[in-house]
């Protein structure tokens, strides 16, 4: 007898959880129709939304700075998080949520927002695993734009850079302007250390303003370590000390390898991911405000 076939992921969409072909948008959704929609992707420890209030405060604010109808509250979303993992069975997680400008010609309108939840492992670089990310530089000059510090659907010019980092058994990208600024990954932040300072680009240049990245600026400033906001040519990576990338899902990653070129052995970014675990920890013991 042959098993009943599976119904799919589970996804919060709209104010309930759907599986399969109910998990759908309208087509005059504009998100559908035109990628215009606002994403976060954030990590769960033991069932607990990591750094819950500021990507929260990251979404609410650029649904607001472009025009978007008002996302669900917090605590709906908190519960909607909550509801996903339990019918997943997932304790530490990857999520993310999405919301759309709703459909067109509707004003103020309605957003759609769907959340989806799928295990960690799933989204982890093998160099994350490993401890040591393999990484080059996409090939395909990048401008961010006035967009680039909003975490937008419209994905093309990252995940282009994604490919390209796959193609050459890579884990991540580094996009460049065309006049040589590092900027950041396809899905991370950059940071080098030269001098014994760490560096990173700044906000001005129109970078994602990662979450992940603001905590790590933080544990800097609380364990003495120097670091400061600056333009990183690309020329300067081939004398850094050391280079590490960060993410919600991926935490903090030294670089071992950027194009074909092995990178010595870290001894900041090691300090800075026990900063972090120690901040994870130390979240699981505080009230979640999600309110």
């Amino acid at each position: 007898m042959s098993e009943a076939p599976s119904r799919g992921r589970a996804r919060w969409l709209d104010g309930r959880l759907v599986r399969g072909a109910e998990a759908a948008l309208s087509l005059d959704d504009r998100g559908a129709r035109d990628g215009e929609g606002l994403l976060e992707t954030l990590r769960v420890y033991a069932g607990r939304p990591f750094l819950w209030e500021h990507h929260l405060e990251r979404l609410v604010v650029a649904a607001a700075e472009l025009g978007f109808p008002v996302p669900p509250s917090p605590a709906i979303l908190h519960r909607a998080v909550q509801e996903l993992l339990a019918a997943e069975s997932l304790a530490d997680a990857a999520v993310r949520i999405t919301v759309t400008r709703g459909v067109r010609g509707v004003r103020p309108g309605r957003p759609a927002c769907w959340i989806e939840v799928e295990p960690i492992a799933a989204r982890l670089w093998k160099g994350t695993r490993a401890g040591s990310a393999r990484v080059v530089f996409s090939k395909r000059p990048f401008e961010p734009g006035p967009l680039g510090r909003y975490k937008t659907t419209s994905r093309l010019v990252y995940h282009l850079a994604r490919d390209e980092a796959r193609a050459a058994g890579a884990d991540e990208a580094l996009l460049v302007r065309p006049e040589g600024q590092v900027l950041e990954g396809s899905s991370s932040n950059l940071f080098a250390v030269t001098g014994g300072v760490v560096l990173t680009p700044p906000l001005s240049a129109g970078i994602l303003p990662g979450v992940t990245r603001g905590l790590v600026l933080r544990l800097c400033a609380e364990t003495g370590i120097p670091a400061r906001e600056q333009v990183i040519e690309r020329d300067l990576l081939a004398s850094v000390e050391e280079l590490f990338l960060t993410s919600a899902l991926q935490e903090v990653v030294p670089v071992g390898w950027l194009e074909g070129r092995a990178l010595s052995e870290p001894k900041v970014a090691p300090r800075l991911l026990a900063g972090y675990r120690d901040a994870v920890a130390s979240a699981a013991m505080r009230p979640l405000t999600h309110a």
